[in-house]
Formats: C-alpha cells, structure tokens, sequence
C-alpha cells in the first residue's frame, strides 16, 4: 500500500495537500488544471521533491527521507527521459545498473524480455533517434520497466503522441503493468485518458489531492471542481 499521510507542500503561494492509500497493482489517473499540482504530486512520491508535513510510505516503510533512487518507484517523464547517443540497449542498462557496473547474462536476458514485453524485440541496437514516435515511447517505457519497481509513476508521457498511438500505449501500460502488479499513477490532461485507463481517479484542484475515487462514478456524479475544470 501507498499512503500519502497527511502530506503538505509549500512554496510561496503554491500549497498542496495530500491524504490517501493507493493499493498495489491498480491503475490511477491524476486530473486538474494545469498548475495545480498533478506532477507534484508523482515528485513528492518519487522523492523529487520533500513535503513540508506529512509522510509517504509503501508496505508500511517509511520513505519521506528515502533519496529517489533507492525508493520502490520507477518514473517515466514527458520527455521519455532516453539518451539520444546511446542504443537502446543502453540506456535500458542504465536503469539497471546506474553505476555502469558489469551486466550479468541474467540482466541481459532480463533487459531482453523488457524489450519484448513493450513490442521491440531485436531493437535494442538502435538508437532513440531511429525509432519512430510509438517505438520511442515503447522503448522509455522499458527503460522503466527493467527496473522492476512495485510503483510506476507515468507524467504525461504520452501528450505528444497521435490519439491512435496514445490509445495504443495506454492499452500496452495496462497489459505489461498488470501482468508485473506494479501500482500505475498517471498524469493527464485527458479525460478520455482517464476514462479508458484508470479504476480510480484523483482529482488534483484548489490546493488539494483528493482522495481516489472510482472513475465511472467520478465522471458520472463530478464534484464542482472537476465540473470547472472539463468545462
């Protein structure tokens, strides 16, 4: 279980609160209006930045002081967070082995399967710059998957794609988190992206992360904040 327990951050005039429990293996959607705090919230449970209040704990451990790397937690950024110069068999081993330690056959055969799981068997040799918009993504999201975190922290990193190909990878984040039981949060501005991805959703405005609730019944029954925000 991921609980948020009465976290609180503050800087200047920003101000957000958070108090809920995230259970493992289900797939959660973060909406609001931009600005209001939706990717604060994956930094504060990535570690990224550190709440004035409260604590952030996973399986009852708590990690409020636990540095970004050695949390439970994997994050895929809009930007898809590759290295261009490198092969994508590299940077899938730099999220194995951060320090650029001796990769093991094991890891290769590891690095291998995460290749395959996202759909881009035989492509590690090519470089980000080869591959085309959906087979980026794809290849982020194995760099990210290798790592074999419980928590998978998703900041809109699917906005830049088409809707067939953001549907499509909607669809494969749902099938390959699944079948690892990882806790999926993902950013979006899309309500449709909700919709179609999240059991839950957390609903991020006027200062506060509320806690989940189930996405048909949100839409259904909106509360007025996220009434103002789809307009």
């Amino acid at each position: 279980m991921l609980w948020l327990d009465g976290i609180r951050v503050v800087e200047g005039d920003f101000t957000l609160s958070a108090d809920m429990a995230l259970r493992p293996g289900e797939r959660i959607a973060v909406i609001g209006p931009s600005g209001a705090g939706k990717s604060t919230l994956l930094d504060v449970i990535a570690g990224f930045r550190a709440p004035q209040a409260g604590r952030v704990q996973w399986d009852g451990h708590d990690l409020t002081s636990v540095v970004p790397g050695k949390r439970p937690v994997g994050m895929l950024f809009q930007d898809n967070n590759l290295f261009p110069h490198l092969s994508v068999e590299r940077n899938l081993a730099l999220a194995l082995r951060p320090g650029g330690g001796r990769l093991s056959e094991a890891d290769h055969d590891h690095m291998a399967l995460a290749l395959h799981s996202v759909g881009l068997r035989g492509m590690g040799s090519r470089r980000p710059g080869a591959l085309s918009g959906g087979q980026h993504s794809r290849a982020a999201l194995a760099r990210v998957l290798v790592q074999d975190r419980p928590v998978l922290l998703l900041d809109e990193p699917f906005a830049a794609l088409g809707p067939a190909l953001k549907v499509e990878m909607l669809d494969l984040v749902t099938q390959v988190a699944g079948a690892a039981k990882a806790l999926v949060v993902l950013v979006t501005h899309d309500p449709a992206d909700a919709r179609r991805f999240a059991e839950r959703v957390v609903l991020v405005a006027d200062g506060v992360a509320f806690a989940p609730m189930d996405t048909t019944e949100l839409f259904a029954n909106p509360p007025e904040a996220l009434r103002d925000y789809l307009g």
